[in-house]
């Protein structure tokens, strides 16, 4: 009787497209693109500030937000919806909206080419006037930004009240939107660590208060996510601020030109490595399947208008992949250079 329950299945071809498609895997841009990345996992981005931590959130987002063709327009997004919870309370949602226009503009051919004088065309007229001839799709845009949920929280209080009532929040949006959540950001999830210590400290005197401590905050949080996966298959990507050494990017190249060692490779990924202090507890650390670790280094790229570019280091630490790559972030987007 088991065997033929088993057999028979409790769903139909339809249903079971459908969930294939909501649990595949969808590759995002750098650095998110090294792995297959899919709902269900909990991706931690860790670096001290400033690291374009923020800016990476914002880019995964804006590809989900985005339908994948529009009025015949290929956007390569997933129309989905995305749920932000913003910690460190200091999201620019106009940065946001510059950075899906740019997005739209540059699908649409509309973006000036940069590189046109080493080639050494001169088009600057003829851009003008496509500028001027193509009009910007408002629509697009305003239903994308309609995609994007946001919410702010000034204490973990707050964070856990919006975990517990987010699973009617986002019922609510499938059924007026027509499109389920697929990622769930959470910018800074450290952001309240020290505050809620000192708490703890201070209250433990109190014999008549019941005390949160920063375990059971943690446990609280892990608690809702999981519930809120089971019922809301989300990919899940948080950012944390750290305190580490400082990474040097000429001291690595000391150590590179001093070496002698046929496998540079493997001595690059050991000199490269980034080093960050944990603070979050275990059973958040436990809970996180994916772990990248960018920072600001020493280099800078020159453009050719003479201006210095930063350039970030990311490297995946879980699961370990012993690559350093080197990025830079231009007019909003994100470039590996190495």
């Amino acid at each position: 009787m088991e065997a033929k329950s088993w057999i028979d299945g409790d769903e139909n071809a339809a249903e079971m497209l459908a969930r294939v498609s909501i649990e595949r895997p969808f590759l995002l841009l750098p650095p998110l693109h090294r792995l297959p990345l899919r709902v269900g996992n909990v991706v931690e981005l860790v670096g001290p500030s400033p690291s374009a931590k923020t800016l990476i959130l914002i880019q995964a987002a804006i590809n989900c937000i985005l339908p994948k063709d529009w009025n015949g327009v290929h956007y390569g997004g997933l129309e989905r919806l995305v749920m932000f919870i913003d910690l460190d309370c200091r999201f620019n949602i106009l940065c946001l909206s510059k950075m899906l226009k740019q997005r739209i503009m540059e699908a649409n051919g509309l973006v000036v080419k940069k590189n046109l004088e080493q080639n050494g065309i001169e088009m600057q007229s003829c851009d003008t006037r496509r500028k001027s001839d193509i009009c910007y799709d408002e629509e697009l845009h305003a239903s994308c930004m309609r995609r994007f949920l946001y919410v702010r929280c000034y204490d973990s209080f707050e964070f856990l009240a919006t975990l517990k009532t987010l699973h009617h929040q986002l019922q609510n949006q499938k059924e007026v939107q027509n499109s389920s959540v697929y990622s769930l950001m959470i910018d800074s999830i450290g952001a309240f660590h020290w505050v809620d210590r000192a708490s703890t400290f201070s209250l433990s005197s109190s014999s008549n208060r019941k005390i949160l401590s920063l375990q059971s905050v943690s446990e609280a949080v892990v608690h809702e996510v999981r519930k809120l996966l089971l019922v809301h298959p989300m990919l899940v990507i948080a950012t944390k601020t750290t305190m580490g050494d400082k990474y040097s990017s000429n001291e690595i190249q000391r150590k590179k030109s001093s070496s002698d060692s046929p496998d540079l490779r493997s001595l690059t990924s050991t000199t490269h490595k980034l080093q960050y202090r944990e603070f979050m507890p275990p059973v958040w650390q436990s809970f996180v399947t994916h772990r990248i670790l960018v920072q600001a280094s020493d280099d800078h790229l020159s453009t050719r208008n003479h201006q210095n570019q930063s350039v970030y280091l990311s490297e995946w630490l879980l699961p370990p992949l012993n690559i350093v790559e080197k990025f830079v972030v231009k007019d909003g987007f994100i470039f590996i250079i190495s």
